[in-house]
């Protein structure tokens, strides 16, 4: 992931390929969002919830290239998917207002059908816990002091699945050791 960060400007105003977000006041949660969305610099987005349709709609006015599906959690029909791959899904006020199966569903949905980069962003006060989203391969990436206190998971193919120095054909087939080592 291309590590970019927030830069003073103009909300909606595009420099680069970064979204300028400091004119108009933010609150955590949309920084949070926002230096997501700067970091991946999407071409595609998936936005679910208020504030993700929010923040992606100001990128999507900045670049005219990005392509924004935008929809209501509450208008989510069981099963949806992705209509194409996906640089970035933004999940916001989703999991807090479904069946904890129906939402480990649609996580698991955005990831399968191949979104590069999922930022989910739940209230503290929900049933999902932080063993919930490792267990989709997700990370925490921050937790914000705001009312209610809000977590950033993160899930990212390119660092999903780490290189492991013992996973290699080194450690797997060594015709020199067949029929000298039995296990």
């Amino acid at each position: 992931m291309r590590c970019a960060r927030l830069l003073a400007g103009t909300c909606g105003r595009k420099v680069g390929n970064r979204l300028l977000t400091k004119a108009q006041p933010m609150t955590p949660a949309q920084t949070a969002l926002a230096q997501v969305i700067d970091a991946c610099e999407p071409q595609s987005l998936v936005a679910l919830g208020t504030l993700a349709r929010q923040m992606a709609g100001r990128w999507a006015e900045g670049h005219s290239p990005c392509h924004l599906t935008a929809l209501d959690a509450a208008e989510l029909p069981s099963g949806w998917r992705p209509p194409a791959v996906q640089d970035l899904a933004l999940v916001t006020d989703t999991l807090e207002h479904r069946d904890k199966s129906e939402a480990r569903q649609l996580l698991g949905q955005l990831r399968n059908y191949g979104t590069r980069q999922i930022a989910v962003l739940v209230t503290d006060s929900t049933p999902w816990t932080l063993s919930d989203f490792i267990g989709l391969g997700f990370r925490r990436q921050a937790q914000l002091d705001t009312d209610p206190p809000l977590s950033l998971y993160t899930y990212n193919i390119d660092t999903y699945n780490h290189k492991r120095p013992w996973n290699n054909a080194r450690f797997w087939a060594n015709p020199e050791r067949w029929g000298k080592h039995w296990w």
